[in-house]
């Protein structure tokens, strides 16, 4: 996508996601965290960069090195897993989000996820009409200013996506 790469996070990106929070506008850090974070705090940074076998992190980076989309999803309790995704401002509108959300859901299927859920700030046109696009039956149910999202993740989508129907080798 217009040169970017997208790959998985490791501990070596926490300087790199720390800019890449710190140069999001505050009404992209209130969509994605609920709430805006001038300075996000050094345990939040470590969280998002944080791999184990619950949680998959990605990052979407300029041929420069520099982070310009995040991407997370852990085995969460409504559903299979969870998904919380951000794009830089000026990246926003491109595609690159929609790709992040792809290609993480195509990892954590290969892993067994079958359903994924978000939640969404009901102020979130974009994300909503996203959803309402990829998921057209996906549960929504408004609570305190958000929409908690629930839906099936569709292989043929996914794989149709990557050009095969077939399972990646890797991912």
């Amino acid at each position: 996508m217009l040169g970017t790469q997208i790959r998985p996070a490791g501990p070596g990106d926490e300087e790199r996601v720390r800019r890449f929070l710190c140069g999001l506008s505050l009404h992209t850090q209130t969509l994605r965290f609920f709430t805006g974070q001038p300075s996000p705090a050094a345990s939040l940074v470590r969280a998002l960069v944080a791999v184990n076998e619950r949680r998959d992190v990605l990052v979407a980076t300029t041929p420069d090195g520099e982070i310009v989309g995040h991407a997370m999803s852990y085995q969460g309790g409504v559903a299979d897993v969870e998904v919380a995704v951000v794009v830089t401002d000026d990246w926003q509108g491109r595609g690159l989000g929609p790709c992040l959300v792809r290609t993480l859901l195509l990892r954590a299927f290969v892993r067994g996820a079958r359903t994924v859920a978000m939640d969404v700030m009901g102020e979130n046109r974009r994300a909503l009409r996203l959803i309402r696009r990829v998921w057209p039956d996906a549960r929504m149910t408004a609570c305190s200013g958000a929409v908690e999202v629930t839906a099936m993740i569709d292989p043929a989508v996914l794989f149709a996506e990557q050009g095969s129907v077939a399972t990646p080798l890797t991912v």
